[in-house]
């Protein structure tokens, strides 16, 4: 078991910090400040895979690294689609949101619950949830960043990979649900 405090944990907490700069970055009055604030999203996003990575290879692994991750994740995704759904409010980014936001909100109770029985393994990280979040980070990063790169429609690349992110999101929940019906539906 790892101290509480190290390098992994602390680029978590780099990732919770980057959100209120990510916020005030995006609302300052330039035009570099939308991909500025991509490009803080995107080194926040990063450090996910960075700190996890630390944390299997230096043996830094901790119960408090586990649940500071996730949550470090859900905030940063939460806070960009807000921001991304204030700036270009249309009714698919809100149903995004709210795809992608409420599937985080269901799993995180599903889990607690599952621990709660002594089953939270049943319901652990799969691969489709990884994709999911990459799709995510990637796809948020590019419509955060907004203005076409070399005449490449960024905004529109980045919306597409939040579809599919989306798409994946409610898979992902089908899947965890599922795996879990048989303990929701028990009786006592």
């Amino acid at each position: 078991m790892a101290r509480r405090f190290n390098i992994a944990t602390a680029l978590t907490w780099f990732r919770i910090a980057a959100i209120p700069l990510i916020v005030a970055v995006f609302y300052m009055p330039f035009t570099w400040s939308r991909p500025a604030a991509a490009i803080i999203f995107t080194l926040a996003g990063l450090t996910d895979w960075l700190d996890g990575y630390l944390a299997r290879r230096l043996n830094l692994t901790s119960q408090f690294g586990a649940f500071l991750d996730p949550v470090a994740d859900k905030l940063m995704v939460a806070t960009v689609l807000v921001l991304i759904l204030q700036a270009h409010p249309r009714w698919w980014i809100a149903m995004l949101a709210a795809i992608i936001i409420g599937r985080e909100i269901t799993i995180s109770a599903l889990r607690e619950w599952m621990a709660e029985l002594g089953a939270r393994s049943q319901i652990a990280v799969s691969g489709f949830g990884k994709l999911k979040t990459i799709l995510q980070m990637v796809g948020l990063g590019a419509m955060l960043f907004l203005t076409p790169i070399m005449g490449i429609p960024v905004y529109e690349i980045g919306a597409t990979l939040l579809i599919i992110a989306a798409g994946l999101t409610l898979w992902s929940m089908f899947v965890y649900i599922r795996t879990a019906w048989p303990r929701l539906t028990e009786t006592e």
